[in-house]
């Protein structure tokens, strides 16, 4: 990844969030999509490509990325909290797993993926 970030938690109305730093650039993701993804992609069991993508961008079935703001997943939405600022969530979230050790990431140039630990 290009870009240095950095991710801590904070409280905010009352629920702790997970804030994602990139130069002048704040997101907010719910703090639950770590146990999510990290559970989905036990239930996966294979790799899946992240599929980053910005919010107003279409996103690949399949992907972690679609996953993080599907109907499907288990808040039925957005993981993502500031609008305008919701995608990226394939970018962001699976190196903070990796750094967890939840997960394993694959490092090429582009069509990334991962895969629970």
């Amino acid at each position: 990844m290009s870009s240095e970030f950095t991710m801590h938690v904070e409280e905010k109305d009352g629920k702790e969030i997970l804030v994602c730093t990139v130069g002048a650039t704040i997101l907010h993701y719910d703090i639950r999509c770590l146990d999510d993804l990290h559970a989905m992609l036990k239930d996966h069991g294979d790799w899946i490509e992240l599929g980053s993508k910005d919010e107003k961008q279409d996103t690949e079935e399949g992907t972690v990325e679609h996953w993080g703001r599907s109907t499907r997943n288990p808040i039925g939405g957005w993981y993502g909290l500031k609008k305008n600022f919701r995608g990226r969530f394939g970018m962001y979230i699976p190196p903070l797993m990796e750094a967890l050790g939840l997960a394993e990431l694959t490092h090429e140039k582009r069509r990334n993926k991962m895969k629970a630990k």
